[in-house]
């Protein structure tokens, strides 16, 4: 059994059906990209997860444990980092965060060396002694996960941390997370694709209420791969470079071929049997190639597959 389980968990709001029989797994020490468009149903499978949400149907185990609407002993385990934190505005980030640890139990020692420890870890000790309420959007972020660390959680779950953030602050966001997996399995929801695949190692994706797509990001990266060639010329025009494609096409080894402004795509049965071939056919039409690339699977491609 995963870490957590989420088992065929439904969930509606009035006759708007959000979840249906959703179900799956994440595995202690493994960062787990929830991956969905906005309104797909990520907050509130999250929300689920930690007790704020009661289900219609279905169970959610954490570490083993059921978790039951309304009571949160599973949360002892559970840091929670909601898509917009809300804080005492009046309070330092060391004051929230001492205060923080009290309400979870820890003893005074402990609260102190986490509140220093984690206020390097994000990053804010220039800005520790400040207001909250003078916060950036993106100190406000790191100051989220400050707190839900600091509990030392097995599992760490964080509802869109890069939304609405500029380029820096999402790079400083994963940053950190990246650095925390190494202490807690972490849940990461998002519908930004590339910072999944810049720090997650297995990926769900939402869509219709239900699991589409789910498993280790490099094995689906390697079952759904595509054996696709790009490949660009010097000295065709748009108008000779689809009259190349349409002759091309008529290749018993291409599948499908695809002008794309400058470039052709060229889908092959596969590139270690066919690619040479296809080099050759060219080289032997007098072209000069000048750029011949063989397509690897984007997170991207594959998401648009399975929700298309």
């Amino acid at each position: 059994m995963g870490l957590l389980v989420v088992d065929s968990v439904s969930k509606s709001f009035k006759e708007l059906e959000v979840l249906k029989q959703l179900s799956f797994e994440v595995e202690e020490g493994s960062v787990f990209g929830f991956i969905g468009r906005n309104g797909s149903g990520k907050t509130t499978t999250m929300k689920i997860i930690v007790g704020l949400l009661k289900a219609d149907a279905g169970e959610v185990y954490v570490k083993g444990k059921k978790v039951v609407f309304g009571e949160t002993p599973t949360n002892k385990v559970v840091g929670y980092l909601p898509d917009v934190p809300e804080f005492y505005g009046f309070m330092s980030a060391l004051e929230y965060l001492h205060f923080c640890g009290r309400i979870t139990g820890m003893n005074t020692t402990d609260i102190e060396r986490k509140t220093n420890e984690l206020i390097s870890l994000v990053g804010l000790q220039e800005s520790a002694t400040r207001r909250i309420k003078g916060y950036s959007r993106g100190m406000k972020q790191r100051l989220g996960i400050a707190q839900a660390l600091m509990h030392e959680p097995t599992l760490l779950i964080c509802d869109e941390p890069t939304s609405a953030l500029d380029p820096q602050g999402r790079s400083e966001i994963l940053a950190i997370l990246d650095e925390v997996r190494t202490r807690t399995t972490v849940l990461l929801s998002t519908h930004i694709l590339a910072d999944v695949e810049r720090i997650c190692d297995t990926v769900g994706v939402l869509e219709n209420g239900h699991l589409v797509l789910g498993g280790k990001l490099e094995e689906i990266k390697t079952k759904h791969r595509r054996d696709s060639i790009i490949v660009s010329f010097d000295g065709l025009d748009q108008a000779a470079l689809k009259t190349l494609g349409e002759s091309l096409r008529a290749l018993p080894y291409v599948v499908q071929l695809t002008a794309l402004r400058d470039v052709l795509r060229i889908d092959v049965g596969s590139v270690q049997k066919d690619g040479a071939a296809l080099f050759s056919e060219l080289a032997s039409r007098k072209l000069t190639v000048l750029n011949y690339q063989v397509l690897e699977p984007t997170l991207e491609n594959l998401y648009m597959d399975v929700i298309a």
